[in-house]
């Protein structure tokens, strides 16, 4: 495996060679997004300064480069995730976009009432609500798979709740409050036996983790650029061709027709029946950049790189008094979520960010789950290939100073 050279990666960041509140900036808020490097940035640029053009309708010359470039980010994000053709790869403006896509075009026509959804208790809210507006529409039922108290999924439980009226698994394949990686192929497998057709929420895993969609056997994997060192508002489904093709559209208009009359309309052929109108074109083009960037150093080496923070992190927090960890799963993504003893979230974040150093505070888009352990939020600091020991040790010294105010 090779050996990263962080200072090399990091020269490769603009955003991170600059001062907050007077001190060097550490970004550890890697789980919400992810900063761009100087080639995704470029590429940006560059399509507006020679290709600008829209896709797929123009004979010429520019439209025909920004839909070459376009359609070689679909087949980049083939090979990324294994899909077996590049039609199963659908461009959204997000994960939530992804979630509810699905929700509202495979489940209002195979859902019907009395059929079961299940979800699990840390499932991001964009993975929660969709399937309620579903269940209010359908009469479906919506079940929720219970965590322990170290933020793992409870497979007992699990296995209880699927039944032949389980028709739909959305799963988060690791939880961006806690970290937690779930044993999701084991959770395919066991949602098959019943029949039951499967997504997976792969905004946090996809920067982290190998996925092979095939080997997996997900129906659907939803995930975002952003997270994945890309541009804001753009964001992949994959879906099988099997289910993509008797789906109905999600949204009408141009691109996703084939011929148009006032007494009927044919709709297009995946992936542009779920393509209407002029998608995220220099985004989309820009993403490739980012792709290239994670094929370049390697998901393992990445991974590994970011294990050993994760250890350090929480090795070296877990000796300041006052520190209560929230999520001590045991095979995680490098997301530290925590507490200072009698200190509300938000305080700890606007003192660490006094001190140039960026994380998240509140509930992180999952209230259930704070329900569930009885919060109203935590402090969540969360890395990635760009980071480093060193800004680790400038964190904890402050926590360290923030613990001991309270402690007083």
């Amino acid at each position: 495996m090779m050996s990263l050279n962080v200072e090399k990666i990091r020269a490769e960041f603009p955003v991170l060679h600059q001062e907050v509140n007077g001190k060097p900036l550490v970004y550890f808020d890697n789980a919400a997004t992810t900063q761009k490097p100087k080639s995704v940035i470029d590429a940006l640029g560059n399509y507006y300064k020679l290709d600008n053009s829209n896709i797929h309708r123009g004979a010429h010359t520019l439209a025909d480069r920004a839909t070459r470039y376009f359609e070689d980010t679909r087949t980049a994000l083939k090979a990324f995730i294994n899909a077996k053709e590049d039609s199963e790869i659908i461009f959204t403006k997000g994960t939530t976009e992804s979630i509810n896509l699905v929700a509202s075009t495979f489940g209002r026509k195979f859902l019907k009432q009395g059929d079961e959804i299940l979800i699990s208790t840390m499932e991001h809210h964009a993975n929660i609500v969709p399937w309620q507006m579903l269940c209010e529409e359908s009469g479906a039922v919506l079940k929720v798979i219970p965590i322990d108290e170290s933020g793992e999924i409870i497979f007992e439980e699990f296995e209880k709740l699927l039944s032949e009226k389980t028709k739909i698994l959305a799963i988060v394949h690791a939880s961006n409050a806690l970290g937690t990686i779930n044993p999701v192929k084991e959770m395919i497998q066991a949602a098959k036996k019943q029949g039951a057709k499967v997504l997976l929420d792969g905004a946090q895993s996809t920067s982290h983790l190998h996925i092979d969609v095939q080997e997996l056997d997900c129906d659907f994997l939803c995930f975002s650029a952003h997270k994945l060192f890309g541009p804001t508002g753009l964001g992949v489904l994959y879906g099988k061709r099997e289910l993509l093709e008797v789906m109905p559209p999600y949204q009408g208009g141009g691109e996703m027709i084939k011929e148009v009359s006032f007494d009927k309309t044919t709709y297009n052929e995946i992936p542009f029946k779920f393509e209407a109108g002029t998608p995220n074109i220099a985004d989309v083009i820009a993403f490739k950049k980012a792709i290239e960037f994670i094929n370049t150093l390697g998901k393992d080496a990445i991974k590994q790189h970011e294990d050993a923070l994760l250890d350090y992190a929480v090795n070296a927090l877990s000796e300041i008094k006052g520190f209560i960890p929230v999520g001590t799963a045991r095979d995680k993504v490098s997301v530290v979520s925590f507490n200072i003893n009698g200190m509300h979230p938000f305080d700890v974040g606007v003192m660490l960010d006094a001190n140039g150093i960026a994380v998240r505070t509140g509930h992180h888009c999952t209230q259930p789950l704070m329900q569930r352990f009885g919060l109203e939020g935590t402090v969540r600091a969360s890395f990635s290939v760009y980071n480093t020991q060193t800004e680790i040790d400038q964190m904890v010294s402050s926590v360290i100073k923030i613990a001991k105010i309270k402690n007083k």
